[in-house]
């Protein structure tokens, strides 16, 4: 019988490859007798243009140097290259992170990060230099996300490889972690996918089986949509064929929240394919209110700033 061939394997060996091949460079300029030096793509909002082809915001070509040539660069250069050195780690050992825990395990190894914001920094250098998310080389945010329908899985992680288990087993449905984002789809029953910003809609939509009803897979996003939660979106449409629909208030975060999930981000211009360039927003539009009477609120001046930030 022929050995099960799970995705997440191949994407391993393609994020390690890139791994050596950035050490390579580095190790080569160092037997060279030069300064090590590498070109990171710029994260700028200069930088970032919206590629008709992949119909999401993408990375220019503008790059920034790095060299140990100078001292400027030395500390951020290390960080960098300790962070590789980290995700090598955890692919190789079979386990993962959260953005949290890398930087308590940097500081405990003395690397000098002020704060989790700078390790998260170089995290996100590290996936413009590799051009692969930071899911792939195994660090993940905090999980918030859930997920419940006619689906099942089959998970590809050490320890968990091979057992496969029905999304719609747990009526709070499954949180969407490492061991989720990277599972195969073995069955699936359902024929589109509801995404949804607030938890109680999510609770609602279970209760009154709108899974079953529309034959939809239901996805909570908790707010602001975490990036494994795209991504699995993204597979659903991609691998399954399956339309997607966004339901958020009918506010400008909620506006947000869903131009995040059809056309990507700003803060993730720089990786590729976790948008859903297809994906309908559903509502609650601000017509909606007028048209089917809903109660409302005023918009504050917090949430007028926003909307000119759109």
């Amino acid at each position: 019988m022929a050995q099960q061939v799970y995705k997440a394997d191949q994407i391993k060996r393609q994020v390690l490859a890139s791994l050596r091949k950035f050490g390579e460079r580095v190790v080569s300029d160092l037997e060279r007798g030069r300064f090590p030096r590498i070109e990171i793509p710029a994260r700028t909002t200069s930088n970032i243009v919206y590629d008709e082809k992949l119909r999401q915001y993408v990375l220019g070509d503008k790059r920034i140097e790095r060299t140990a040539k100078n001292i400027r660069h030395l500390r951020p250069f290390a960080q960098l290259l300790w962070i590789a050195t980290f995700a090598k780690q955890l692919i190789q050992r079979g386990k993962t992170s959260t953005l949290r825990d890398t930087y308590y395990v940097a500081i405990g190894e003395g690397i000098d990060f002020e704060d989790q914001s700078e390790s998260d920094e170089m995290i996100m250098q590290l996936e413009s230099i590799l051009d692969f998310p930071r899911e792939d080389f195994h660090i993940f945010p905090e999980e918030r996300a859930s997920i419940f329908g006619d689906l099942v899985i089959e998970y590809s992680i050490p320890g968990f490889r091979g057992r496969r288990i029905d999304l719609s087993a747990h009526p709070d449905g499954f949180a969407i972690g490492p061991a989720l984002t990277t599972a195969e789809f073995v069955r699936c029953g359902a024929e589109q996918v509801f995404v949804i910003e607030k938890g109680a809609v999510f609770s609602r939509f279970v209760e009154e089986g709108a899974d079953k009803k529309y034959k939809a897979i239901l996805i909570h996003t908790a707010g602001q949509s975490p990036r494994n939660c795209r991504k699995i979106i993204r597979r659903l449409h991609d691998e399954l064929g399956l339309p997607v629909y966004v339901f958020t208030d009918a506010d400008p975060w909620g506006v947000h929240i869903a131009s995040v999930l059809v056309h990507g981000s700003a803060l993730s211009a720089h990786i590729r394919e976790i948008n859903v360039p297809d994906a309908i927003w559903a509502g609650v539009w601000p017509s909606d209110i007028r048209r089917y009477k809903l109660p409302s609120m005023k918009l504050s001046d917090r949430d007028i700033k926003r909307i000119q930030e759109l």
